[in-house]
């Protein structure tokens, strides 16, 4: 019997001499009822550039959230992310330089990791030569792979409401256009939660009942998102989640709680501690800004609080490429 060993295929190095520059916006997914499927693209962007350089040093430059505690070697998110687009291509990286500038607080519920990986996927996809790169769809792919779903990486790569899908081992979305009159404003608390931490949360299974009041939440959220936020209040009430998730972030779930008393789209962002609002307009933005100021310093509970206005990003990832 012949035990040679098959050899491992000899992947062509990524030419010397590009810089691209990617620019991806952050994402809140689930959006109170969309849980693992609705996802909406922020103008709250991170940016990539990547360097590739002769020989095979990398270099790492970690600027802005996550500085200071993120490792700035081959073990990033972001490098690991490149490597396997690149050996999915069928390429290597040589060198690399690595310039990283993020805005996008980590661990809060805004995708940063998604953000990550989809700008490294990105990258290393406009590296390569234009005979070997894929389109958006097969970085849909890979970076859900990556993440293990698509709810925010599908609005990163391709802005605006995304909805999501899988059948089996293929992701799927598709993009709706937001109303223009709705504003995104969250509320970042100081203190971090994971998404594996709040996934632990959740019962293994709900009932039918419970179902069926969110898959007409969910359908309701979409309309309401795209043609009558005025129905962005009893769209977003969800079945699923959030109340599982409450206990580990007590902060965001009074304040969510207040918001809503008040009649407001309070919802908590991807996995938390963020909450997200989804306000109607000027008037109700500038109320719920109010809103939340007076909430979290009456109820502080030594946690700081970053609040931002923010717009639906309706582009996704922008690549800027450039060759020798």
């Amino acid at each position: 019997m012949d035990t040679t060993s098959q050899a491992a295929p000899v992947l062509e190095t990524v030419a010397a001499g590009q810089r691209v520059t990617v620019r991806v916006p952050g994402t809140s997914a689930n959006l109170g009822p969309g849980y693992d499927s609705l996802g909406l693209a922020l103008a709250l962007h991170d940016t990539l550039t990547v360097e590739t350089l002769d020989g095979d040093a990398l270099e790492f430059d970690l600027r802005g959230e996550g500085a200071q505690t993120l490792p700035q070697d081959a073990s990033h998110l972001v490098v690991r992310a490149m490597d396997a687009a690149f050996e999915r291509l069928g390429f290597r990286r040589g060198g690399l330089r690595i310039i990283a500038d993020n805005v996008n607080p980590h661990g809060r519920g805004l995708g940063s990791s998604a953000s990550a990986v989809v700008a490294a996927v990105t990258a290393a996809n406009a590296l390569v030569p234009a005979t070997s790169s894929r389109g958006r769809n097969w970085v849909l792919q890979l970076t859900s792979e990556l993440e293990g779903h698509p709810d925010n990486v599908a609005p990163a790569i391709f802005g605006g409401l995304a909805l999501s899908w899988q059948d089996s081992d293929r992701y799927s979305s598709t993009c709706a256009t937001v109303a223009s009159g709705v504003i995104p404003i969250v509320a970042i608390p100081d203190y971090e939660l994971s998404t594996e931490a709040a996934r632990a949360l959740l019962p293994a299974s709900v009932g039918h009942h419970a179902a069926a009041m969110n898959s007409g939440r969910a359908a309701l959220l979409i309309h309401a998102l795209t043609s009558d936020p005025e129905l962005l209040f009893p769209g977003t009430e969800d079945y699923l989640h959030q109340s599982y998730r409450a206990e580990a972030m007590r902060p965001s779930a009074a304040l969510i709680r207040a918001l809503r008393a008040a009649g407001h789209a309070a919802v908590v962002s991807g996995a938390g501690p963020t909450v997200l609002v989804l306000a109607n307009g000027e008037v109700e933005a500038a109320a719920v800004l109010a809103l939340i100021q007076a909430a979290t310093a009456e109820n502080s509970q030594d946690i700081g609080w970053r609040v931002l206005k923010l717009a639906v990003d309706v582009e996704g990832a922008k690549v800027d490429v450039h060759r020798r």
